[in-house]
């Protein structure tokens, strides 16, 4: 549920005295902060508070963490505070994000500076997360390229790109590259994002897929917080986690029946927040490079194991999404892609999957083809719930701080998406005749 941009490679020369060489990623505690950290990336020990990014202070610390990251041509020693401009992009849920950038010196490249959220700890593995991106760009070349990391936060590369808007999701083209890019990530080996052994390798001893380990990891911070006083019993009573264990059980065994019949869905490495705030579209692609390659994914804080089936319906649950409408909270299935669009999409997807495997010609046989299109769709709409009920948990504990009143006036209504997504759980094992 986060916005933004940026991307590819990792970071170079391993020469500095702030360098933390750690042979993984770990969280260390100096100084009462909570330090995340990768090895192969530079780390300077400061914070920043993301409150304060327009007062006088902040400008000198963040020239500071720059500096001690050696960022290229950002140590310049003629460089001077008041020479940097910081705007911040809107619509960031879990981070605060800001464009850094020279504009009187044109030759110092912009960057993206992410401040993470303070609550953002009880939902997402930041450790975890930027092993994760260290992966996908070093050895993948997907995903951002880091520059380093600071107290709460961390250094990106910045693309001269846009983020996709709601529309854009329907825009056939735009459909078939998004579709392109999910499948190249798709090919991604579980394995080594996981670093496991022979031993551990596979669902069940190395990893867990993501859809069923984030529920159960997110259920008890969600009870705390319909627990507090500024939840309405309305809210209680419609977000009732008892109930909705019941049903998700229920559910997971419907699906392990389902996947016996039917086939199971691929399990792979997915992004999971496929949301079109999470897409670019890039100003100018390099010559030779694939059409798709316009279309970057970023923002890989929720990526894990899961069937590819998941990450496809969750990717088309953001169709029904407007951020920034009236009602950001507000999810409409009237919105959601057609059989004539979800075609468009599995088809991309899938000849997108054929190319990067290698796979035989053969492969692209007609009957062949038109069975797992079919098969394919099937195996979405079975996983679709378990997308609805993640974004529902996760609704209630992102409401924390704006339960506790410590945020001032809320951005976003997250009781309200919980209850939404919730809804939409519901309606569809309901209809899945669960």
């Amino acid at each position: 549920m986060t916005q933004v941009s940026s991307p590819m490679s990792p970071l170079s020369n391993p020469q500095s005295p702030t360098m933390v060489n750690r042979h993984s990623t770990s969280s260390i505690r100096t100084l009462n902060i909570d330090f995340v950290t990768e090895e192969g990336l530079r780390h300077a020990d400061m914070k920043l508070e993301a409150r304060k990014y327009k007062s006088s202070a902040f400008k000198p610390q963040l020239l500071a963490v720059l500096r001690t990251l050696s960022v290229p041509l950002w140590q310049e020693s003629e460089l001077t505070p008041d020479l940097i401009k910081i705007s911040k992009v809107s619509g960031s849920l879990t981070n605060a994000v800001f464009f850094v950038s020279c504009p009187s010196e044109p030759l110092i490249p912009t960057l993206l500076l992410r401040i993470y959220g303070s609550s953002s700890g009880a939902l997402i593995s930041r450790p975890r997360e930027l092993h994760t991106l260290h992966i996908l760009s070093s050895r993948y070349r997907i995903g951002p390229r880091v520059y380093g990391t600071f107290g709460n936060g961390r250094v990106e590369e910045y693309f001269d790109s846009v983020t996709l808007v709601a529309s854009d999701l329907r825009d056939e083209n735009v459909s078939r590259w998004i579709g392109a890019r999910m499948a190249e990530l798709h090919c991604v080996d579980i394995e080594a994002i996981e670093e496991t052994s022979p031993v551990t390798r596979g669902e069940g001893k190395g990893w867990e897929i993501g859809a069923k380990k984030n529920v159960k990891a997110w259920l008890a911070p969600a009870r705390e917080v319909l627990a507090l006083p500024a939840v309405t019993q309305t809210s209680r009573r419609d977000l009732d986690l008892d109930v909705f264990l019941q049903r998700w059980e229920k559910y997971m065994r419907w699906l392990k029946e389902f996947e016996k019949t039917e086939g199971a869905s691929r399990r792979v490495f997915a992004h999971n927040d496929a949301q079109y705030g999470n897409l670019l579209r890039l100003a100018r692609i390099k010559e030779g490079l694939p059409e798709h390659h316009q279309v970057i994914v970023v923002d890989f804080e929720y990526a894990s194991p899961n069937p590819a089936a998941f990450d496809i319906a969750n990717h088309f649950h953001e169709w029904t999404a407007n951020y920034h409408s009236s009602t950001p909270h507000i999810m409409d299935p009237s919105r959601y892609p057609t059989p004539k669009e979800r075609r468009n999409f599995y088809l991309a997807y899938l000849t997108q999957s054929v190319v990067s495997s290698s796979a035989p010609p053969e492969t692209f046989d007609e009957d062949i083809l038109e069975g797992e299109l079919g098969k394919m769709d099937r195996q979405v709409k079975a996983w679709s719930p378990a997308s609805q009920a993640m974004w529902a948990v996760w609704g209630i504990v992102q409401a924390k701080e704006d339960m506790e009143g410590k945020e001032g006036e809320p951005e976003f209504d997250y009781i309200g998406y919980a209850r939404c997504r919730m809804e939409g759980f519901r309606r569809e094992i309901k209809a899945l005749g669960i």
